[in-house]
């Protein structure tokens, strides 16, 4: 029994591993070279949350469920769950990608640059707990790099999978923390690549 549910740990984490592996879609890390600043922008256009046709759908859901229990509720949730992006996962990718590097050898800002990353996010699945069960949220995005004054030329350009988000240590009730970690994660990740392909 021990051996199996190793087996099944195992798997799992291969999965999650293989889930989260960047495709490159344009580009060449070369391109990469000498850039040590980043202007951030992020992008929720067509953002797609599974098991609803769109956006607007699972907002509607979510709104209707809580204005039965609590008038006012809905209106809360659809408050923070667009507030949550500057002041939840803006924030968070912020800083989980420039504490990978030391001295800020290279770091991103919401601030003007002469390059830009752009954070397309398609997909979120915010996930759940309800203490004794919980689920990580879920994130696909795309990050695509070039130089501010001309956006069509695509410098680099790659998309990540299923970015989940782990928990703080079981505590994170609130949707917007679940999702917040996938930024951190999907920082990790981007940070980690320029790392190894640009920085060597």
């Amino acid at each position: 029994m021990k051996k199996q549910l190793l087996s099944f740990f195992a798997m799992l984490v291969i999965v999650s591993a293989s889930a989260q592996k960047l495709k490159i879609q344009e580009g060449d890390y070369k391109n990469l070279k000498g850039i040590d600043t980043y202007s951030l922008v992020f992008d929720y256009t067509d953002v797609q949350i599974p098991k609803f046709d769109n956006e607007e759908a699972f907002l509607k859901d979510k709104m209707d469920k809580r204005e039965e229990k609590k008038a006012g509720d809905g209106e809360r949730f659809k408050n923070d769950w667009f507030s949550d992006r500057p002041n939840r996962y803006h924030p968070k990718f912020i800083e989980s990608f420039n504490k990978r590097f030391d001295d800020g050898v290279v770091s991103v800002t919401e601030d003007a640059a002469d390059y830009t990353m752009k954070i397309h996010t398609s997909k979120i699945y915010p996930g759940y707990n309800v203490g004794i069960v919980r689920h990580n949220a879920e994130i696909d995005a795309t990050f695509t790099i070039y130089k501010t004054n001309d956006p069509s030329n695509i410098l680099f350009e790659g998309k990540y999978k299923d970015v989940q988000g782990y928990g703080s240590m079981g505590y994170d009730y609130n949707s917007g923390d679940r999702i917040a970690e996938c930024y951190a994660k999907l920082a990790k990740n981007i940070a980690s690549v320029i790392k190894k392909k640009v920085l060597k």
